[in-house]
């Protein structure tokens, strides 16, 4: 059995953030990042660049710290979104420029990884074709790995809900990450009309993409669900500020209800904003100035078929589906002129090249397609093994009845409570969100659906990693064996990635200045784990309470959105790089003074130096 000194799995944009900072750090290990497609890139890999792809990013704030994105080179201009061909040559110049080639492996399933009793994992993994994860070509094998870091991300497995009548449809239906696969539907002589289902930005994508092809479209949002995600122009508000640079400004971070901020500081503003009432009316101004500036250069009131895109959801309470307009065009002409028809309905079912709608009019659709946004699994696309040890890791598993026992339950239900209590008493603004849609449904308790041959998400347990990043359990914190790495979701990915592959090498390594660790020190038959911070050591029982808190906030931070599932979240980006900054001992406000640090963006190039100071603090490798 071949043995590695630390596998990744998933070869997206936080896979090789992560592998890069260790790799950095112990140049002579084995190293090995394992993705079952064909080529790097994940969400970016070559199998699904579907027509039009684009980053929602402008060039200059899609790109890792250190390594800028080069325009020339990529045969782009400043102030255009870069292609999807062009992250991927990115991430292939990345690859290549950290050294990390020869740890690619492409092709490559992980069917499980098993937890050994003295630390360490054991991965049965087999080759696979054509970026088709079902697609085995081969016999299974066995790999060892010391340390095994997750990358696999929040869009790896679809989420394909069966529908009603499915089986006769007799046309192709697919889900959003087969696009690429179904291209052909684009064509007008193959399709002259197709029906799209679901209002997240992909929807918005493969409209656009199909009605410039000549295609006519149905898209369909359905009644009883989330409604049309939040769109924006690149640039908002009456100044004309460039909108992902304003998410990382940190004066504006303050008027985010955040439960983690007090790693940056100004906590006495965030106090007044948050906790008094003429505080808390300076914050619903803020978003609802934010909100109306967005709807009208959206112009969701000018048209009757516009004003069916306006988003129904309070902007506060909306994670990152918020959106930005990339289209070369201006979008809304595709609905104004006909050519995309948008229906809020839910579906009824489905019958050979006919979409039912669930409507007062029982309307139904003639379709050469249907495209499917339809969300994905919330759970990693492997099996952890022994049985039973995602309780333990502190990812979504299903619940099923007996799982805890009684004194168990009854311990974490006082967790839950304490940390709902301290929420809502910092940020009592959570505590009445406004309802964004009165019929809502979950998608799989719909009578059209059921969960079929996957899963249903809806008894998922809540994600609980510490930092969303490792286990909160004596049995990890003692291996320091096991970190996820891009189990979150905002708009500051490439700096959350470098940042989380940093605090994944100093964790495992035992140089974190803040060490979960020190919790289960008198445990450890090992030397405890370094600190140059003099707070006193945490319990156990801090680790775990201070993970529940910031896993639970999301429930009530957005509601609207994925905050319930996993971390997603727009506006509290900052102080979540301030909070592993503060970790890692490293210096939070990286400005050179206090107005350029409240008022200047922070973007990738503020942390290029963070690697050389933790070398320069830590003396590293």
């Amino acid at each position: 059995m071949e043995s590695l000194d630390l596998v990744v799995i998933g070869a997206g944009w936080y896979g090789l953030g992560a592998a890069s900072q260790y790799k950095e750090r112990h140049p002579d290990q084995a190293i090995a990042v394992l993705d079952y497609a064909s080529t790097i890139g994940g969400v970016w890999a070559e199998h699904r660049h579907y027509p039009g792809l684009k980053s929602n990013n402008l060039i200059g704030m899609f790109e890792y710290p250190g390594f800028p994105m080069d325009p020339e080179t990529l045969g782009m201009e400043w102030g255009q979104h870069p292609t999807g061909q062009a992250i991927h040559e990115y991430h292939k110049a990345f690859v290549k420029n950290r050294g990390l080639s020869e740890s690619i492996r492409c092709s490559t399933k992980v069917l499980s990884a098993e937890h050994q009793p003295d630390g360490g994992w054991i991965l049965t993994v087999c080759p696979v074709a054509n970026s088709d994860p079902e697609n085995v070509q081969g016999g299974e094998t066995k790999l060892f790995a010391k340390r095994l870091i997750v990358a696999t991300g929040l869009a790896s497995e679809p989420f394909m809900p069966h529908i009603a009548g499915q089986e006769e449809f007799n046309r192709p239906l697919f889900h959003s990450k087969e696009f690429l696969k179904y291209a052909n539907t684009v064509d007008p002589l193959v399709s002259k009309r197709v029906t799209i289902f679901g209002g997240s930005k992909f929807g918005w994508d493969a409209a656009y993409a199909y009605a410039k092809a000549g295609v006519k479209v149905d898209w369909v949002i359905r009644e009883s669900g989330h409604g049309p995600c939040w769109m924006a122009p690149p640039f908002v508000t009456p100044l004309k500020r460039w909108l992902e640079k304003l998410v990382n400004t940190r004066f504006l971070t303050w008027f985010s209800p955040c439960v983690w901020s007090e790693a940056g500081g100004y906590s006495p503003i965030r106090s007044f904003l948050h906790g008094t009432f003429i505080g808390r009316a300076i914050t619903r101004s803020f978003w609802s100035v934010l909100g109306e500036d967005v709807i009208g250069l959206c112009g969701f009131n000018k048209h009757p078929e516009v004003a069916k895109l306006r988003p129904w959801t309070n902007p506060m309470l909306t994670g990152a589906s918020f959106s930005i307009l990339n289209y070369d065009t201006d979008f809304f002409e595709i609905i104004r002129d006909g050519t995309v028809k948008v229906h809020i309905a839910d579906l009824d079912h489905l019958s050979p090249g006919k979409v039912h709608l669930a409507d007062e009019a029982k309307t139904v659709l003639e379709t050469d397609a249907m495209l499917c946004v339809t969300g994905w699994k919330k759970v990693p696309p492997f099996k952890f093994l022994p049985e039973g040890i995602e309780k333990e890791i502190g990812i979504p598993h299903h619940v099923e009845e007996g799982d805890l026992s009684e004194v168990d339950l009854a311990s974490q239900t006082q967790l839950f409570q304490k940390a709902d209590s301290e929420i809502l008493a910092r940020f009592p603004q959570l505590a009445n969100p406004s309802v964004f849609n009165k019929k809502y449904v979950p998608l799989v308790e719909q009578e059209a659906f059921s969960a079929g041959p996957v899963d249903s998400s809806g008894t998922l347990s809540t994600m609980l990693l510490y930092r969303f990043i490792v286990p909160p359990s004596a049995t990890f914190l003692r291996t320091k064996d096991l970190a996820f790495a891009g189990a979150v979701s905002n708009f500051s990915n490439c700096i959350t990635t470098y940042l989380q592959g940093l605090w994944i090498t100093a964790f495992f390594d035992g140089t974190l200045a803040r060490d979960p660790s020190a919790a289960i020190a008198d445990l450890r038959d090992d030397t405890p784990p370094k600190s140059t911070e003099s707070n006193s050591r945490p319990t156990l029982e801090d680790i775990r309470y201070e993970t529940v808190l910031h896993n639970r906030f999301g429930k009530w931070r957005y509601p609207a959105d994925h905050g319930s599932s996993y971390p997603d979240f727009v506006f509290d980006a900052v102080p979540y790089l301030d909070l592993l900054l503060r970790d890692l001992g490293l210096q939070v406000r990286r400005k050179g003074s206090w107005w350029k640090d409240i008022t200047d963006p922070y973007t990738a190039q503020d942390y290029a130096d963070v690697g050389d100071e933790w070398r320069r603090k830590f003396g590293a490798n």
